[in-house]
């Protein structure tokens, strides 16, 4: 990559350079973080050994504590090596629909959007909401989110799936218990160097006016956009934007990451991987159960993780679901 980046004329394209140079600060990134692993462990062997020598129990117990953090710091190296596939790098696109249960499930949809913005902020990511359908009496009847950020979609794509919510419906007078279920489905921004032949005859595209804030300002005009796939039936929409132009681009950008894991998805059917995803967002088809009522309980179906803190969940803390389900489905290929 440096001899890729030495070369005459490689700001020719703004867009190659720049792809080019983020992988290599990443590989370098990861490179630096193993060096100085290293290093940690080759220091900490020479001061346990000089503790030994020297009877000094307050420097094995400072040890101890290294030895700790270095196991934490390796473990996390390795979630990385996991990500390993061809876009696991790439920036994701998040998606989010209720299924059956109403208005709860509109207002989960809200609640796993939060959770995930929630998530994003921790791990430091960027966020932009493309698209966000509000329900008429509450929640949402569909957001789409892009996540941007190093590995962004590598982790993310642990998320793909039914989620199932049981809790005392706010929506109910008489305070019964409702299951609401509602599906994340991610995809990776896919790289304008891969080319996805797009006949025009096969889309249908459609303006409307934004039926929600979109970016910093509410449109005005029928600046939408709404574009169809007609022979898979794959719908994407945009309204952040009130140039129609951008929502378009933006669109189509959507489109084009959608016909790609389409495609991709097709393949690992055949390894059974992503019959999950042809279920209907109803009962038994879940990855995961949210327990509010009658006790607190997450539990992800997949990798039989439970976690009782459920408000720390809510807020965004899903990195052992997601970590869990990498290193189990990795282990099964």
């Amino acid at each position: 990559m440096d001899k890729e980046i030495s070369k005459r004329g490689l700001w020719d394209d703004t867009e190659t350079a720049r792809r080019i140079l983020k992988r290599r600060s990443i590989l370098q990134n990861a490179v630096d973080l193993w060096n100085g692993l290293n290093r940690r462990v080759e220091d900490i062997v020479s001061l346990i050994g000089f503790a030994k020598e020297e009877e000094d129990s307050t420097l094995l117990s400072d040890m101890e504590k290294e030895i700790e953090d270095i196991k934490d710091a390796v473990y996390k190296f390795e979630i990385k090596l996991i990500l390993s596939d061809e876009h696991d790098i790439n920036n994701a696109i998040l998606s989010i629909r209720p299924g059956a249960g109403g208005i709860d499930s509109q207002d989960w949809t809200q609640m796993l959007l939060r959770m995930y913005l929630m998530w994003a902020e921790k791990k430091g990511y960027k966020t932009e909401i493309i698209d966000l359908q509000p329900g008429e009496e509450g929640g949402l009847k569909n957001v789409t989110v892009m996540i941007s950020g190093d590995y962004a979609y590598g982790y993310l794509k642990a998320e793909t799936g039914v989620h199932r919510l049981v809790r005392i419906s706010p929506f109910d007078v008489n305070k019964r218990r409702h299951t609401s279920f509602a599906s994340v489905y991610t995809s990776p921004e896919i790289d304008e160097e891969i080319r996805l032949k797009i006949d025009e005859s096969d889309l249908r595209i459609d303006t409307f006016r934004s039926s929600g804030a979109g970016g910093q300002h509410v449109n005005v005009t029928d600046s939408a956009i709404r574009i169809t796939h007609i022979p898979t039936g794959i719908v994407v929409q945009c309204q952040n934007d009130r140039s129609q132009h951008r929502n378009k681009a933006t669109a189509m950008k959507i489109l084009r990451s959608r016909l790609y894991e389409f495609e991709m998805q097709r393949q690992r059917e055949k390894k059974e991987e992503s019959e999950s995803l042809k279920k209907d967002i109803t009962w038994g088809n879940q990855i995961r159960s949210y327990v509010l009522h009658p006790y607190k309980m997450i539990k992800d179906i997949r990798t039989k993780v439970e976690v009782s803190n459920v408000e720390g969940v809510l807020d965004g803390d899903i990195d052992q679901f997601i970590e869990t389900y990498l290193i189990k489905n990795k282990i099964s290929l």
